[in-house]
């Protein structure tokens, strides 16, 4: 009766002469955490910056406010100071939503940057790992076809 190979050698010899490098992945992580901070401490930043302009706003709108509700003596100065209040809100209006559009403008070119950096970072460890693990391969097979 004829014996069937045992090919548990073969592959197990097979698949030790292509050892898996781990090496590349554990740096991909790192970028990408390192990436993740360097996001969030973005978002964090604008989001301190946001709330300190809204809550400068909204003191100077109460301070506009406390001025516009305060007791006048002639019913004409009401008007007038509804009218004050109305033109300091919308330029005060004004200014704030610049100050936004400018918070929001940084937190756009930063994250821009950030990603063309992460993109170069990543390709370069990309083609150095597809290097390595071309040449680990080469050397492998050529061990391999030796035996």
């Amino acid at each position: 009766m004829a014996k069937t190979q045992d090919f548990s050698e073969i592959m197990k010899d097979f698949m030790g002469a292509f050892p898996v490098d781990t090496s590349s992945m554990e740096d991909a992580f790192k970028t990408q955490a390192a990436l993740g901070e360097k996001l969030s401490g973005v978002a964090i930043e604008a989001a301190g910056k946001s709330t300190d302009l809204s809550t400068k706003w909204t003191k100077e709108a109460l301070t506009k406010i406390s001025e516009l509700s305060k007791a006048k003596s002639e019913p004409a100065d009401y008007a007038k100071a509804m009218t004050d209040f109305a033109s300091a809100y919308a330029e005060m209006s004004a200014e704030n939503m610049a100050a936004f559009a400018e918070i929001a403008k940084k937190v756009q070119t930063d994250t821009v940057e950030l990603m063309m950096a992460a993109g170069k970072d990543m390709t370069e460890e990309a083609s150095a790992a597809m290097q390595k693990a071309t040449k680990d391969a080469t050397t492998a097979a050529k061990k391999t076809a030796a035996k």
